[in-house]
């Protein structure tokens, strides 16, 4: 189809490699890539695909919200024990965190506390693979569920933390609106989560050493909020970030995908939806698309990974409208800069250990490495490493002991290793 149309129908998918480290569509599933959409069996409701708000009214922010600072606690509960995390107490709190406009919004995050923890011990703020668009996709919803589609997969590992006596916060990172894609957002919120955690005596961590740490979409979130935390949040005691496979240059990655089907176009779909949510006067998805693209935002408006993927299997945006000038608009590819990590001009103040698949075909790895150099010369310790995997998905585990263990040594007080 062209250059013209790889770069404009690349924005819807523009975020196919955020989250592909949750799960994906088995052989069994009785989808055909590509096949005809069954738009005509269904009668399309336009608002279908809204946001479903969450039933819990816990999540529902107070009326005095802009009267709160970022990282105030609007709300507090201790809940159930989980079978995910033997042993340890949960909390969920509400907190006042700030949107990509800049207007007061609330967010959620799950508090973890082991039986070992000692007060002021280290706390790890954890960002998970969140490849979603509803509420029930939550971390803070899926922690109990008995739903096997929906799981916490990086449980083992944060066991491991958690055994080390660490307390680990769970933030939802894509905030009330679900904004799948809005990385920056994602920053902003689990930067605010650890303010809001260390402003609550009982959870025994005011004073505590932090990391951050996460992979893919996480690790997105992770990285920036590593490097918005110098000027968003100077006051936290970072000591360490851990940040794996993470996408830090939309644009590139949306001009590079192109329009062609995809086994997970329906995560760039989401993707797509998720930036019109957060930025709705200038991202314009809905009103561009066809019948074939209202009703896939109809089955996926409010899923989570796997409804999304089976939906949008072997699709492609070019199905999606009939528009050939679809999301050619500068203000819509300004979004996308303004949420790539590379194009950020800010730096880290914490330590960063970084790793990734360097044959990794799902994000740009030469952004990785844009970035990774800007930071070094400005002085930042990072200590890279380069699975032997070729693809995204099992570098996520080589990974992450060694992440770990570089994180516990920061919280011990040892220099920071470099591979600059």
């Amino acid at each position: 189809m062209g250059s013209l149309v790889r770069r404009t129908m690349g924005g819807i998918v523009v975020c196919v490699a955020l989250a592909l480290g949750g799960s994906g569509i088995s052989a069994a599933d009785p989808v055909s890539p590509g096949a005809p959409l069954p738009v005509p069996q269904l009668e399309l409701t336009p608002d279908v695909a809204a946001l479903v708000p969450d039933p819990d009214p816990f999540y529902a922010a107070p009326e005095d919200l802009a009267s709160h600072l970022p990282g105030d606690v609007l709300k507090l509960r201790q809940l159930p024990p989980s079978y995910y995390f033997p042993g340890s107490a949960l909390w969920e709190l509400l907190f006042r965190t700030t949107d990509s406009r800049g207007l007061p919004i609330a967010a959620n995050t799950t508090y973890v506390l082991p039986p070992n923890h000692v007060p002021d011990g280290p706390l790890a703020s954890y960002q998970h693979i969140i490849n979603s668009l509803g509420h029930k996709c939550k971390i803070a919803s899926e922690l109990y569920t008995d739903d096997p589609m929906h799981q916490i997969r990086e449980a083992a590992g944060l066991n491991i933390a958690l055994a080390r006596g660490w307390a680990v916060a769970l933030p939802d990172h894509l905030g009330p609106r679900m904004a799948y894609g809005a990385a920056k957002l994602g920053g902003q919120v689990t930067l605010d989560g650890i303010r809001a955690v260390q402003k609550v005596p009982e959870l025994q961590v005011q004073k505590s050493k932090v990391g951050l740490a996460g992979y893919s979409g996480g690790g997105m979130a992770t990285a920036w909020a590593s490097a918005l935390a110098p000027t968003y949040a100077p006051e936290l005691d970072i000591v360490g970030v851990a940040a794996g496979g993470a996408p830090m240059n939309l644009v590139k990655m949306g001009e590079a995908l192109g329009a062609n089907p995809h086994p997970a176009f329906g995560l760039a779909m989401a993707a797509a939806l998720g930036l019109e949510r957060e930025y709705p006067d200038r991202v314009n998805v809905t009103g561009q698309l066809n019948n074939n693209g209202r009703w896939m935002r109809q089955m996926i408006g409010n899923g989570c990974t796997n409804e999304i993927m089976f939906w949008g299997l072997g699709h492609s945006a070019a199905e999606m409208t009939d528009n050939r000038n679809f999301m050619d608009d500068p203000d819509a590819w300004k979004v996308m800069e303004e949420n790539s990590l590379e194009l950020y001009p800010g730096v880290p103040s914490a330590p960063l250990f970084e790793w990734h698949s360097p044959t990794d075909a799902l994000i740009p790895v030469d952004s990785i490495d844009h970035t990774i150099q800007r930071y070094c010369a400005a002085g930042v310790a990072v200590q890279s490493l380069l699975t032997p995997s070729p693809d995204h998905l099992s570098a996520a585990v080589l990974g992450l002991v060694p992440g770990l263990d570089w994180m516990d040594a920061r919280f011990r007080g040892d220099p920071a290793p470099s591979t600059c």
